[in-house]
């Protein structure tokens, strides 16, 4: 968290403003990466944690390969003259690094299944969220003084000279030594075919299941789409014209929110019901979208972010619950897959398709910045609530057709 606060709340406003990228092609950093980090956690890592069982394993590799893999892209992207070359050869650096990063990605997923009881996941997963949220907030913090010096060098210093690279490397390797002392991990098939669960309950689970992922495809890629081209957005000098000392406060009120939500979203989950908690969330992140459109003093995008904050825990712990339960113990490594797909595609595949373009086409067709850049952020509230209707009927209708427990719903 620390490495993904640092690097990613920083790095569209290298790409778009300093290595001379148009919008669309600044959310490229997310979308290529991100579809090679799902691809290879369900076709290679999850079947591979599934065959053999293994999850600590994957997550030491995975977070070595990413270390060494950032420490590689710097070194490339600065031998070109051509910044345009040299914004692709981080992106596509990114996205070979996320190939083999999301062993890492898939290993904590199924581990956490592996570890803890069902009433106990949504607990440690808003526990997790806020151990992280530190680090991502000293990682935005940081990020923002090192992005031009310290005010003593240049927009995109820190990218340029190589400081935050080597930061977020060195974390990702320090990363790899409290896991170390963690358990392997994995089911024993045996005794996982002797459940409580049968052939039809099964099926059930797995279809249900599949609904659930269309209404998280939905709610993630409402709500994150907009990340890639937030920074832009605050930058502008025709809107907020923020500095990256003030972007950086703002992205850390969102951390704040997770901080403080993440210890307490285990207990909305077990007062309310995981899937009616996924609910809540989403509204919460509805409300920051519609803040975000009709705000014009900067106050109300520093409440605007504290809401999406706490709206992304609250989700993240009670939509991990949820999925873990549904899924089968045997199938975790490649369905989580499924699972993280919705969540990391978000970021990326949403900006470009629809995010990206609105912008783009809006401002080409003469449209003023702020409203091209409020257009898109309209598209995502769309999607948003398009989600949050198909969970209320999988909470309210389809869940207790199939006779699911109060817990999950």
């Amino acid at each position: 968290m620390f490495r993904r606060g640092l690097f990613y709340a920083y790095l569209s406003i290298y790409l778009r403003y300093y290595l001379d990228l148009s919008v669309t092609e600044t959310t490229l950093f997310a979308t290529l990466p991100m579809l090679a980090n799902i691809i290879a956690q369900t076709f290679v890592w999850g079947r591979l944690s599934d065959r053999f069982q293994l999850r600590r394993t994957l997550i030491l590799w995975g977070e070595f390969s990413g270390a060494a893999g950032t420490v590689l892209i710097w070194a490339f992207h600065v031998l070109t003259d051509s910044p345009h070359v040299a914004g692709y050869i981080v992106i596509l650096g990114l996205t070979v690094v996320e190939m083999f990063w999301s062993m890492s990605n898939i290993g904590w997923s199924a581990l956490i299944s592996d570890l803890y009881p069902e009433q106990k996941r949504n607990e440690v997963q808003g526990r997790l969220a806020s151990v992280g949220g530190l680090g991502r907030l000293f990682g935005i913090w940081l990020g923002g003084l090192l992005y031009d010096g310290m005010g003593r060098m240049y927009n995109g210093w820190g990218f340029e000279s190589g400081v935050l690279f080597f930061a977020a490397a060195g974390v990702m390797l320090i990363s790899m030594l409290p896991v170390r002392f963690l358990p392997e991990g994995g089911v024993d098939r045996q005794h996982d075919t002797q459940s409580e669960c049968d052939a039809r309950c099964r099926a059930d689970s797995i279809r249900l299941y599949a609904v659930f992922l269309v209404a998280m495809t939905l709610i993630n890629f409402g709500r994150n789409c907009v990340m890639t081209i937030q920074s832009q957005y605050l930058f502008l000098d025709s809107g907020f014209a923020v500095s990256s000392k003030m972007l950086g406060y703002i992205f850390n009120t969102e951390t704040a929110a997770i901080i403080l939500l993440g210890l307490f979203s285990g207990g909305i989950g077990r007062r309310i019901g995981n899937g009616r908690a996924v609910c809540l969330g989403a509204l919460a992140s509805a409300l920051y979208l519609i803040l975000f459109v009709t705000s014009d003093q900067l106050v109300w995008i520093f409440i605007a972010n504290f809401i999406r904050g706490a709206g992304a825990v609250i989700i993240l712990a009670a939509s991990y619950a949820m999925a873990s339960i549904l899924i089968p113990p045997d199938l975790r490594g490649r369905l989580f897959g499924y699972f993280n797909a919705t969540l990391f595609l978000s970021w990326g595949v949403a900006g470009t398709l629809i995010a990206g373009p609105i912008v783009d086409t809006m401002e080409f067709m003469g449209f003023a910045q702020v409203a091209a850049y409020k257009a898109a952020y309209l598209a995502a509230l769309a999607m948003t609530l398009a989600g949050l209707v198909l969970q209320l009927v999988l909470v309210f209708i389809l869940m207790p057709r199939a006779g699911i427990r109060k817990a999950l719903k």
